[in-house]
This record gives C-alpha cells, sequence and structure tokens, in this order.
C-alpha cells in the first residue's frame, strides 16, 4: 500500500521508484501483486502521468491510513526507549509555529541532537485536529481540542495582547486598555482566530460590550496580520509571542487579560520523545510566565504578567 501511495502522490512510476529506493521494475511488480488482491486495476496511464480508476479512488483513503498508521507504530515502538533517537511529527497551527514553538525547539536541537523534528503547520483548529485525527503527526501542540478521544495535556497559555503600530495613540499607554474602548477602531482579522460555539472569537468579545469590531482588512496567516498591524493598516488581537517575532510591533495588554490555553494532545499514550516534548513545551511556558492551569481550574485564573504595566514595544528580541 506504501508504494501504491507514493506513486498517487508522485504521479509517475519513474518519480515513486525513486523516492522509495526501489527500481521501477518493483515497484510495478507490488503494485500488480496488490490488484490481484483486491480484484481489479488500481491505477491508469494518462498522458500526463499516472491516476486512479474508480477503484483506486475508494481504496485511496483506507491505504493512506494504513500507512500513516504503520508509520506511527514504527515511532511509537522507537520513542519508547527513550528520545536519544528516531524523529517526532509535530502538528501545530501557523501562529504557534512563528510565536510560542521556536524557543522549544532551539532548545530540544541541543538537547536532542538525534531527534529529527517534522514539523506541519495548518491554519485552522479544524485542520491541525483533522490530520492528527489521521495519523498525519504524532502530536498536536494548540488550544484545547473538543471532545477528543486520546490524550490531551495542558501546557500552559498565551497571553494575548493588541498589537499596534509605533505611532498609534495606543503606543504611548500605561495602562492596559479596556476593549469597549476600541469600539470606533478598525481591525486586521485573521482566518486563524479561535471559533467557539460557533462564533469567532473576537466577534464573541466585542459583543460582550455592545459593539461589532469594524474588519480593516482580512488574512490568512498571523505573520501577515501582525505587519499589516505595523503598518498602522488596523490594530490585532494576537499573542506576544507573535508580536515579539516582529520588529516595530508594540503590544498593549488588555484589561481583563486575555489568555488562551494550550495543549498538547495525540492519538495514543504520550511516551518517549513525544512525552519528553510536550515536557519541554511545559517548561517553556512556566519560564514565561504562562504556567498551565491547575487540575479543574480554568486558564483565566491565573493572572497575565504586564497587566498593570505600560504599552510594550517589541524588537524580536532572542529569547
Amino acid at each position: 500500500m506504501e508504494y501504491l501511495v507514493a506513486v498517487v502522490e508522485e504521479r509517475s512510476f519513474t518519480r515513486a521508484a525513486e523516492t522509495l529506493n526501489v527500481t521501477q521494475s518493483a515497484l510495478s511488480h507490488q503494485i500488480k501483486a496488490l490488484e490481484r488482491e483486491v480484484g481489479g486495476a488500481l491505477l491508469e496511464r494518462l498522458p500526463r502521468g499516472v491516476g486512479l480508476t474508480p477503484m483506486g479512488r475508494a481504496f485511496l483513503p483506507h491505504a493512506e491510513l494504513a500507512v500513516r498508521s504503520a508509520g506511527l507504530a514504527r515511532r511509537a515502538a522507537k520513542a519508547a526507549a527513550g528520545a536519544e533517537g528516531g524523529e517526532l511529527h509535530i502538528a501545530t497551527l501557523h501562529a504557534l509555529a512563528i510565536g510560542a514553538l521556536p524557543p522549544v525547539l532551539a532548545r530540544w536541537r541541543r538537547v536532542f541532537p538525534d531527534v529529527r523534528l517534522h514539523l506541519r503547520e495548518y491554519l485552522t483548529t479544524d485542520e491541525l485536529r483533522d490530520h492528527v485525527d489521521r495519523g498525519v503527526a504524532d502530536i498536536a501542540i494548540g488550544p484545547r481540542p473538543e471532545r477528543w478521544a486520546g490524550p490531551v495535556v495542558s501546557l500552559g497559555t498565551e497571553e494575548i495582547m493588541i498589537v499596534v503600530s509605533r505611532d498609534d495613540p495606543l503606543a504611548g499607554r500605561t495602562r492596559p486598555v479596556h476593549l469597549a474602548e476600541l469600539a470606533d477602531r478598525a481591525w486586521v482579522r485573521c482566518v486563524l482566530e479561535p471559533v467557539i460555539g460557533g462564533r469567532r472569537w473576537l466577534d464573541r468579545e466585542c459583543e460582550r460590550y455592545g459593539f461589532r469590531p469594524v474588519t480593516a482588512m482580512e488574512v490568512q496567516h498571523a505573520s501577515t496580520a501582525v505587519r499589516l498591524a505595523v503598518a498602522g493598516v488596523g490594530i490585532l488581537a494576537c499573542s506576544v509571542e507573535v508580536a515579539r517575532a516582529t520588529a516595530g510591533a508594540v503590544a498593549v495588554p488588555v484589561e481583563p487579560a486575555w489568555r488562551q490555553e494550550l495543549t498538547a494532545y495525540a492519538r495514543v499514550e504520550l511516551t518517549g520523545a513525544a512525552l519528553r516534548f510536550v515536557e519541554a513545551c511545559r517548561e517553556d511556558r512556566r519560564a514565561t510566565g504562562a504556567p498551565a492551569p491547575h487540575v479543574g481550574g480554568p486558564a483565566a485564573a491565573h493572572p497575565a504578567p504586564r497587566v498593570s504595566g505600560p504599552a510594550v514595544a517589541l524588537a524580536a528580541p532572542a529569547r
């Protein structure tokens, strides 16, 4: 089945054989053997490559799941012996990949150089959850998933602030801003915003104070959104780690403080390298003053740092 998936991905027997490091004749022999086993042709040669037959289209999703599950099983077995070698596949949101995770990945690389990390980024929490559920990655780092059957570990929280340009009136603020004060401001919106109860998080928060946020521009990536906020297109709600990665950003604390819980979740019990990576993430959250919530307690129970302080100018310092 691994051979079939490779041919479909490459749309070529030649490229698939090179990827798998086998001869083309051996690849063709295995595909024919699989077709005899299922009782019909799975692939057909097209003018511009190789395609699936109707039987192949029905077979492929199950083959992909089987191949991914076999890969997870091999990695889990190796990881059970510890984090001395092997590889770890991590799935996360783009905003976390450029915000909270880089310091963790850098320290991991120094401590466990023989463990190869593969990082997959997704735009939405639904995509993240779906791909982990399908076995694309060993572990997901993101907001707490609803009704997840596997293990979920709270890592801590990330603080959400308002990002503005250096010449914005809020940039010289000496105290946190109340959300009601922003009713007449235009916002840069991002499709990565969490959706809670079927409603976008920022919409829900603003409606609590009697207004709907005006959208100046909507983009896909958090890295684009924060640069637009720095340029003065509009104000932006994002994690302080994302803002820190952008020179010229000014982050203004919000009153009451905004925090989002971060978790690690997987399909199977966390062991070996996966478990140690979770521990590294928790240590990083503790170091940033954003520990995991107490068992049974809400993340919002923890006060945010700098909540009574001035706006914070961020120039992408190293942590």
